[in-house]
């Protein structure tokens, strides 16, 4: 089984990375966003890699760190998402920004990956909110967010939506939501949220 792949970038492919180890060319299927992180051909790249053997093929699917190969993992747990959907949301969200969405129940952020309607949405979130894997301080949003991991209701998300409407860029938002949670506590309404939110911003 192979794990992790060390080599030179040969070929860039739509969704396909060849990566030359050792004179050996290997095909890793990839995210949008691993392939626009790898370096141009002839550079030296490492990919943590996902083996999947069927009867007919064995496919190797390449991620740039581990948090995104355990959400491949996970993505496919849930019940009507293949390889091709996993890699979806994989191209259009990072693994930090799939872990803010989930904890905050946002499923409009994670129906943006393409295949994924508002249905799968609630499925991945219902699904994975309680099987979201940890994270090492490479992930600090992540980590940051982990109080609003078991927020019931859309109070957080809401929150979050009004604070990029009126301008904040995602990050902050969410991390001044994360802080007006610890403050108004778990069941505070969105509009205590935004107040407090805005009052941390303001900082």
């Amino acid at each position: 089984m192979i794990g992790k792949l060390k080599g030179v970038v040969d070929t860039l492919e739509e969704d396909h990375v060849i990566l030359d180890v050792h004179g050996v060319g290997y095909l890793v299927h990839c995210s949008g966003r691993t392939l626009s992180a790898l370096p141009r051909a002839g550079e030296a790249a490492s990919l943590f890699i996902e083996t999947h053997v069927r009867e007919d093929q064995i496919r190797l699917f390449g991620f740039t760190s581990v948090a995104e190969r355990d959400w491949f993992r996970l993505l496919q747990g849930v019940q009507g998402i293949g390889t091709k959907t996993a890699l979806a949301v994989l191209s259009t969200l990072s693994a930090s920004e799939l872990t803010q969405a989930i904890a905050l129940g946002d499923k409009a952020t994670v129906a943006r990956a393409p295949g994924v309607g508002p249905r799968v949405a609630t499925r991945i979130i219902t699904e994975l909110k309680d099987k979201m894997p940890g994270f090492s301080a490479a992930e600090p949003l992540a980590a940051q967010l982990g109080v609003v991991a078991s927020v019931k209701g859309g109070a957080a998300a809401d929150a979050v939506s009004a604070l990029v409407n009126l301008g904040y860029a995602i990050p902050q938002a969410n991390a001044a939501v994360a802080s007006a949670l610890r403050t108004g506590g778990e069941e505070a309404p969105a509009e205590t949220l935004i107040r407090l939110g805005l009052k941390e911003l303001a900082k």
